[in-house]
């Protein structure tokens, strides 16, 4: 019988925490272990069901950002759910500038500690849209009409 009290849930989120700390090309089968099957991944960019396409959404962030990084600074349990304060520094290609975005993840485990649910929140807009050149440019100038001066 597999343990769901929060001391399993929270030992299945140290584990998933230590696979994003660590993770490379290599180590994504790992991913196959650590959710189940219909495992459902969300973030600013993806939505997506299934294990093989959450590794493909991973593959995918190899090819285009040099040296990703994850460190997870806090996790909290609820129930069966974890929440993981994380940063997440790279190199976009084609940039001498590291890059770090934070944000939290929302995480479901089911009664055997698989993964069912990763529900990444982060701002893309200030974290992401507002460093691209032409378009940071439009969103600073759009910010600053809306704030207050």
């Amino acid at each position: 019988m597999t343990e769901t009290s929060s001391t399993g849930i929270a030992g299945a989120a140290k584990r998933w925490a230590g696979f994003f700390e660590s993770l490379t090309p290599d180590r994504l089968e790992d991913i196959v272990d650590l959710c189940h099957a219909d495992v459902r991944f969300k973030d600013p960019f993806n939505d997506v069901r299934g294990v093989d396409k959450v590794r493909r959404v991973f593959e995918h962030m190899f090819e285009t950002v040099d040296r990703p990084v994850f460190a997870v600074t806090d996790i909290a349990v609820s129930g069966r759910t974890a929440y993981m304060r994380w940063d997440f520094t790279f190199l976009p290609k084609g940039r001498k500038d590291l890059w770090t975005i934070t944000g939290m993840s929302e995480v479901l485990f089911d009664p055997d500690l698989k993964v069912v649910s990763h529900i990444d929140h982060w701002d893309a807009g200030e974290q992401f849209y507002a460093r691209l050149p032409l378009l940071g440019w439009l969103i600073r100038r759009i910010r600053a009409r809306l704030g207050v001066g």
